[in-house]
């Protein structure tokens, strides 16, 4: 399981939408690792410009490497963050993250980021069972 569900949270999605700022808590709270690396990202593009600001540091661990992969490939966590932190997420390999700022996706940047020859070119053999 992904998430650590409160009660009262899952009582409200049963009866309707759940508000973002529930969710995101939930995601933070569950996913610590995941949520710290976007936020210390998004501080970085905050604090340094430019057009994004990326994460090649390997997780310390499987259990933190798990994190990022069930929030970065999960639609709903994802949007989530990307909502809540105002930025566009993108992710590369088992560990690799960038944040853009929204209107970045478009950016040849982005572009370069998520292409299928930046793909090729971030393998190692390190990464192949990750």
């Amino acid at each position: 399981m992904s998430l650590d569900v409160s009660p009262a949270l899952l009582a409200r999605a049963e009866a309707g939408e759940v508000d973002d700022a529930d969710f995101a808590d939930t995601v933070r709270t569950s996913l610590p690792y995941a949520y710290r690396t976007v936020a210390d990202l998004v501080a970085e593009l905050a604090e340094n410009g430019g057009p994004f600001a990326d994460s090649n540091v390997p997780p310390p661990s499987d259990a933190e490497r798990g994190q990022l992969l069930r929030a970065l490939a999960s639609d709903a966590i994802r949007g989530n963050l990307e909502r809540h932190f105002g930025v566009r997420l993108a992710f590369m390999n088992c560990h690799r993250v960038a944040v853009f700022p929204l209107g970045g996706e478009r950016s040849e940047e982005h572009r370069a980021f998520t292409s299928t020859r930046s793909q090729l070119l971030n393998q190692v053999p390190e990464l192949r069972s990750c």
